[in-house]
């Protein structure tokens, strides 16, 4: 997200502008290391709850600017990505500081974010397929097609959750796992997708999408060590075992 104000902006404005950016720049920063930290640490460590902490302010701050920010400069699909990534990080915190097996009003009224983005994405990448080269503020409109896929899809979670009156147990440590790592997902890659907002020196690099690839390995590593929690002694078992085995 970058800002460009008139010469005779007032000076409240201008001010406002550069707190607004800079929050932005320091939440999304803020973000990705401590998500990197969180997701590589021993998870319910004491270094993991830090880091969990430090990335759920920084993502609420970048997020929530650029949801209320984008739409101003026109940059809709940010706004939409902004308003999508709060929510995720909102719901996945709330997910395991809530009581297992309950739900409450936060979770009801939630469900109308991925509604509403899934929409409203939909609705842009039709406007947008009109343009000229298909760009809609500068960005590909068919990204309003993924975007919608991955909000219908959460808001189907909402849903079945809402419907069983709450999560226990794994699916719920699951809950919060891909929704955090969906959140850093997003960050990451708008980073890597906006080459204005990118260093001179590895402006347009294409291996900068690699790290947002990563996050999605690593979210289904955790995933599936949480789906299978006894795997690695099994394996080990067998190894043992054949190592003992008589020749």
């Amino acid at each position: 997200m970058s800002l460009h104000l008139d010469p005779g902006t007032p000076a409240i404005l201008r001010a406002l502008a550069a707190a607004a950016l800079v929050l932005h720049i320091s939440g999304a920063s803020m973000g990705i290391l401590s998500g990197g930290v969180a997701l590589f640490a021993r998870k319910g460590s004491r270094l993991h709850q830090v880091a969990g902490n430090v990335f759920f302010v920084s993502m609420l701050t970048m997020s929530g600017i650029a949801a209320i920010v984008a739409p101003m400069l026109p940059d809709r699909f940010s706004a939409l990505m902004g308003a999508f990534t709060f929510y995720l990080t909102a719901t996945a915190w709330v997910t395991v500081q809530r009581p297992p097996a309950s739900v409450g009003r936060f979770e009801m009224g939630a469900i109308l974010v991925p509604l509403s983005v899934a929409v409203a994405a939909l609705a842009l990448a039709q406007i947008g397929g009109r343009m000229p080269g298909a760009m809609l503020d500068g960005e590909p409109s068919q990204l309003g097609y993924p975007l919608a896929i991955l909000a219908l899809l959460a808001a189907v979670s909402d849903f079945r959750i809402i419907r069983r009156g709450g999560l226990s147990g794994a699916p719920r440590i699951a809950r919060h796992l891909w929704r955090m790592c969906l959140a850093l997902f997003i960050v990451v890659g708008s980073f890597a997708g906006q080459p204005k907002a990118q260093p001179e020196a590895i402006r347009g690099a294409s291996w900068l999408f690699l790290p947002a690839l990563g996050v999605l390995v690593v979210m289904a590593f955790w995933l599936l060590r949480i789906r299978f929690p006894n795997w690695r002694p099994r394996v080990q078992g067998r190894v043992l075992a054949r190592q003992n085995a008589p020749a």
